[in-house]
């Protein structure tokens, strides 16, 4: 054959379309054409026409096979029924030639453990697609990227063809989420897993215990549970069953006990272990507290050997986290006893005394067959190297801790309960700043990443829309190559994973239109919309603000169901607007269909607060907010007449541009705990009318 088209085509002509094919490299992920993927893969190589997707659909395993496989199958056809509406057989296929022909190559460890090959390559023509892997994880995730590349078309539901290689960029891809200060019921946990496993997240890291609850049952010390918890905490059968739900979607269960401090549910059942003379009782308040373990005690260390033997054999995974921070260390300087222990004993300070608990702690979770993780303060020359470092502080915590030989995790940057933007988590990197200087033995020592979900502000019912989508920024950082970074591509895949997510069965969107409606309670369709209008340009203050900025001082008994709760962390639409205004000042302010758009937004904006005001005379929560209502009128004024003066194409004058410019940095503090989001986009109009409206100082 081939050497029948040599002849026919010329030596030459065939000698130059190898030559091109050797010239024209693959296209990596970042440089492929727009494809709604997340997280991207590594590599993407596009084809030519599509793979028609219809009720006929099946699969077919072969290779290795085990009922998790089949589970997985099942899952994919069922979520693939629900994006299609076909009525699909959810069974894997008997016979060879399905639409999509999975091959695994053998079993994946038993328990699953950091570094396993998760891999697939994933090629789909117009005739069918085959899906081949090393192991059940690569199979997982290759199903995964198939779902995200069916989507509709002019004939029918399709994905495009085309062959992609993938693998993640760091083994270590968490989601962190606290039971402790809000217990969160295995229904969210559930459906959080499923999340992950669409963003090829790999660990669900469980926070279990903190000075607010202990949220497991303890057969060994029933007081933990009894007394700590408000009776709201998992029964070991529940964990159990989480767990074998969790390794079905390729999801290690971490889970974490804190100690010394953040303990202070531990010493509502069993005070003797703690640092000060007891009663306690659970804390109702948020903050870093007093109460610690007593290091010096050997009672102490007899009840964690006992309980952490217990938990080992609960949790199956290798790894075993015991917290380790924030220990103000005031209980032991006022104990007479710890402090003639640390005389004693040479240990000249606080940090030394916890470095003393971390490596007899170490000793405990090894015998135990467990390898510790801790947060940055238990980092300390004297623990054995098997020790993994989980880095809240930054990357120079985590370089710091690769240098002496120790593997670690980053979670600063991926703080998702701080409300950051999507843009600024997706930034952050395990192997940015000090590890970036990190030999390339020392980089390996870094395993990735993981998102936390804090829950002093976050309960089950709005806890998803703390999460998600923003999460599937963070995975995508873990997972894709690092030269994948453009915000604009991944806000434009987010906002295609998003509405993907809910069939999951998450409800990041759906809780904030029912939160809304609590809010607003019996109201009109036009009061609703005013109070629609408003909601979707805030957000609620970042960082620890609104502990600092509270009327009244937060608890866990405090109720979630003000504006500030309903509202999503970053406000897409707030995003859209700020797009808009660069579209309109990256065209000179020429550009009259963004110009129209402007105003007629402007223009609700302004007549906003007359809408409004029935509706907040009969809601307390919606006149709360009132006050930020009128503020986003004050700024349409300033946007009409900044547009106003753009028209003219004469430059406004100082006095005026300094007033708008004034009123606009008022408008940016927080009230009621909430930012109005598009005022930094209307500055960049009052800073182009400046200007005479050639936009020349105001680009973006």
């Amino acid at each position: 054959m081939a050497h029948d088209f040599i002849s026919n085509f010329g030596l030459r002509g065939f000698l130059l379309l190898v030559l091109l094919a050797l010239l024209i490299p693959k296209r990596t992920a970042a440089q492929q054409p727009a494809l709604n993927l997340m997280p991207m893969p590594a590599s993407v190589q596009a084809g030519t026409g599509s793979l028609r997707v219809d009720s006929s659909f099946s699969v077919v395993l072969t290779g290795h096979t085990e009922p998790r496989l089949e589970r997985g199958v099942e899952r994919f056809l069922e979520q693939l029924a629900r994006q299609t509406a076909f009525p699909l057989n959810l069974k894997p296929a008997q016979y060879a030639h399905a639409t999509l022909v999975i091959h695994t190559d053998h079993a994946s460890k038993e328990i699953q453990e950091v570094g396993e090959d998760e891999s697939y390559v994933l090629e789909v023509t117009t005739a069918g697609a085959t899906l081949t892997a090393p192991t059940p994880l690569g199979t997982l995730y290759g199903l995964e990227t198939f779902l995200q590349l069916v989507d509709v078309t002019s004939d029918g539901f399709a994905a495009p063809a085309l062959t992609i290689q993938d693998h993640p960029r760091f083994p270590w891809r968490g989601l962190m989420i606290d039971s402790a200060r809000h217990f969160i019921p295995l229904e969210v946990i559930r459906r959080n897993l499923n999340g992950m496993e669409a963003a090829k997240m790999n660990v669900f890291h469980w926070h279990l215990t903190d000075n607010q609850g202990f949220r497991v049952e303890s057969k060994k010390f029933p007081k933990l549970q009894e007394l700590g918890s408000d009776g709201l905490y998992y029964t070991q059968e529940e964990i159990r069953d989480l767990i074998a739900y969790a390794r079905d979607r390729g999801i290690r269960v971490v889970p974490e006990f804190e100690m010394p401090g953040h303990s202070t549910a531990f010493f509502v059942g069993y005070p003797e272990l703690a640092s000060a003379p007891g009663p306690y009782e659970i804390d109702r308040r948020w903050g870093v507290m007093d109460p610690a373990m007593d290091p010096t005690n050997e009672r102490t260390y007899k009840f964690l050997d006992e309980f952490i033997g217990e938990m080992a054999k609960l949790f199956a995974d290798q790894f075993f986290h015991i917290g380790g921070d924030e220990v103000n260390g005031k209980q032991w300087d006022g104990n007479q006893k710890i402090q003639e222990y640390m005389r004693a004993h040479g240990l000249k300070n606080n940090q030394a005394l916890q470095a003393y608990f971390s490596k007899r702690l170490q000793a405990i979770v090894a015998k135990h067959g467990k390898s510790m993780i801790g947060w940055d303060e238990i980092l300390d020359p004297s623990l054995p190297k098997d020790v993994t470092i989980q880095s809240w502080r930054g990357p120079e915590s985590l370089a710091a801790a690769a240098r002496q030989g120790y593997r670690g995790i980053l979670s600063n940057g991926y703080y998702l309960d701080l409300g950051w933007s999507a843009a600024r988590h997706y930034a952050a990197d395990p192997l940015s700043g000090d590890a970036a200087n990190l030999s390339p033995e020392e980089k390996q020592r870094i395993l990735g990443g993981e998102s936390t979900m804090w829950t002093e502000y976050v309960s089950a019912e709005n806890i998803d829309s703390r999460i998600w989508p923003r999460n599937a920024a963070i995975a995508e950082r873990l997972w894709s190559p690092a030269e994948v970074r453009d915000p604009a591509s991944m806000y434009a895949r987010l906002d295609f994973l998003s509405p993907r997510l809910e069939w999951l069965g998450l409800t990041h969107r759906t809780c904030y239109w029912q939160m809304l409606h609590r809010i607003a309670g019996p109201a009109k369709r036009e009061e609703f919309a005013a109070l629609r209008t408003l909601a979707d340009v805030v957000e609620p203050v970042k960082d620890y603000t609104r502990e600092e900025t509270a009327a009244v001082e937060a608890t866990s008994l405090s109720p979630l169901n003000r504006v500030v709760d309903a509202v999503p962390l970053e406000s897409d639409a707030g995003r859209r607007f700020g797009e808009l205004v660069d579209k309109f000042i990256g065209t000179s302010c020429l550009d009259p269909d963004a110009g129209g758009r402007l105003r007629s937004r402007f223009t609700v904006w302004r007549d906003n607060p007359a809408k409004l005001q029935p509706l907040a005379q009969r809601s307390f929560l919606v006149n709360e907010v009132s006050v930020r209502s009128q503020d986003l009128s004050a700024l349409a004024g300033i946007g009409l007449a900044a547009l106003e003066a753009i028209a003219k194409r004469q430059p406004a004058t100082d006095s005026w541009k300094s007033q708008q410019l004034a009123a606009l940095e008022q408008m940016k503090k927080g009230k009621v705990q909430l930012l109005l989001i598009p005022v930094s986009a209307v500055q960049k109009l009052v800073e182009a009318a400046a200007s005479g409206g050639t936009c020349a100082s105001a680009k973006p």
